[in-house]
C-alpha cells in the first residue's frame, strides 16, 4: 500500500487527486495538508466529498503533517512551494511529485529562465534536488521516472502539444521551421483563486487569448521536441481561455515535407502510440471534442493533415485537470512504485 501525503489538498489539483485515489486499490491518504482550511475536514470545504474523504486538513508546519507516515509527498501547489518543502520530504524517505514548474527543468540555468518568465525568484531553493529530478511526461520518460526520487509534472498545455507533435518531430514528418501551437483551455486551468477576469459575467460567452509572448509552457514544449528531433525546435504558441470549465484543445500546425501524405503521418502515429494505454489516435474523419476526454486520463490525437495545402495538422484533446494534472501525477506514482501504470485510472470520460 502506497501512503500519500497530499500538500495543497484543497485546490482543484488536490481534490482531483483525492477523487482518483478513491478508485485506487493500492494507495491510502496518509495526510492532507494546506495553508487554507486547516482544522476543517476536506469534505467541509468540498461537500461533494462527504463520505469519501472526511479527513482533517493539517497545516504544513504542524507536527502531525511532518510526522505523517507516507511514502510519497505530492505537491498540488503553485510554483515555489515544492522546491521549499521537497528537501524535508526526501530527507524523511519520501518520494516527491510536484505539479508546478519547480522540478520540470533539471538544471539551474533552465530553471532561472523559466522563473524569469513567471516573475519568480530565479534562484532555486533546492538545486541539489533539481539536478536529480525527472520530467514527468510518463509516455516519454517512464524508465527514468521509475528510478526517480523527484518528478516534476508537465504543464497541461505542454503535455497536449508534446504528445501531439512527438511522433511527427521524431520521425521527420513535419518541417521543424514554423511550428504553431494554437491552444484553447477551460477556466479551471487558472486554479480556484478568484480573479476579476474569471468572474462569471466576464468569462461567460467570452473567449480571449493571453500571454502571447513568453508563456512558461513554451520552454517545456521546445526542450522535449528538440530532444526528440536531435536539433533545436521553436514553436509559436497561442494560449486562449474559453468559456468552459475544463478541457484543452490544441491544434498543431506545420509544413508537410515534400512527398509526405496524411496516410504516412497517420500510420506513424498509430505505431508510436500503439502500446500507450491513455493515448488514442483518430483519423481526420473522426468527430472529437473536449467532452470525449472530460474527467478521464485519456489524450486523443486526431491526425488531419491537408495535402492540398501541404499543411501538417494534428488536434490534441486532453482534460487539463486529469491527464493534464492529477491523472499524470497518479500515472507517475504508479510507475515510481512499480504498480501497473493504469491502476486507478481506467475509466471513461464523463457524459453528458
Amino acid at each position: 500500500m502506497v501512503r500519500v501525503k497530499l500538500i495543497g489538498a484543497g485546490g482543484y489539483g488536490g481534490i482531483g487527486l483525492v477523487e482518483l485515489l478513491q478508485r485506487h486499490p493500492e494507495t491510502e491518504l496518509a495526510a492532507l495538508v494546506d495553508v487554507q482550511g486547516a482544522g476543517q475536514r476536506l469534505s467541509d470545504l468540498w461537500p461533494y466529498l462527504q463520505g469519501y474523504c472526511d479527513q482533517t486538513i493539517l497545516t504544513p508546519d504542524s507536527d502531525e503533517a511532518r510526522a505523517a507516515e507516507a511514502d510519497v509527498a505530492v505537491f498540488a501547489t503553485p510554483d515555489g512551494v515544492g522546491q521549499a518543502g521537497a528537501p524535508a520530504e526526501v530527507k524523511a524517505g519520501r518520494k516527491v511529485i510536484d505539479y508546478s514548474g519547480d522540478f520540470r527543468f533539471n538544471s539551474t540555468a533552465l530553471y532561472e529562465e523559466y522563473a524569469k518568465r513567471i516573475g519568480r525568484d530565479p534562484e532555486h531553493r533546492s538545486p541539489h534536488l533539481l539536478e536529480r529530478s525527472v520530467y514527468g511526461l510518463t509516455e516519454l520518460h517512464r524508465g527514468a521516472i521509475a528510478k526517480a526520487r523527484v518528478v516534476g509534472n508537465p504543464g497541461c498545455f505542454a503535455l497536449s502539444c508534446i504528445c501531439g507533435l512527438a511522433p511527427a518531430v521524431q520521425h521527420g514528418l513535419v518541417e521543424l521551421e514554423g511550428l504553431v501551437c494554437d491552444c484553447k483551455t477551460g477556466v479551471s486551468g487558472a486554479g480556484k483563486k478568484p480573479a476579476p477576469s474569471f468572474h462569471f459575467p466576464e468569462r461567460y460567452d467570452n473567449a480571449s487569448a493571453y500571454r502571447l509572448s513568453g508563456h512558461q509552457h513554451v520552454m517545456e514544449i521546445e526542450r522535449e521536441l528538440s530532444d526528440l528531433a536531435k536539433k533545436p525546435v521553436r514553436v509559436t504558441f497561442t494560449p486562449q481561455v474559453m468559456p468552459m470549465v475544463r478541457g484543452i484543445l490544441s491544434t498543431l500546425y506545420g509544413r508537410l515535407p515534400a512527398g509526405t501524405s496524411q496516410a504516412q503521418v497517420l500510420e506513424a502515429y498509430f505505431q508510436a502510440y500503439a502500446g500507450e494505454p491513455f493515448i488514442r489516435v483518430k483519423n481526420s474523419d473522426s468527430v472529437v471534442g473536449t467532452a470525449d476526454v472530460r474527467g478521464s486520463n485519456r489524450l486523443i490525437v486526431t491526425v488531419a493533415c491537408d495535402e492540398r495545402t501541404s499543411t501538417f495538422r494534428v488536434v490534441s484533446h486532453v482534460d487539463n485537470l486529469v491527464k493534464g494534472q492529477a491523472g499524470s501525477a497518479l500515472q507517475n506514482l504508479n510507475v515510481m512504485f512499480g504498480l501497473p501504470e493504469t491502476l486507478g485510472l481506467e475509466y471513461p470520460a464523463q457524459h453528458p
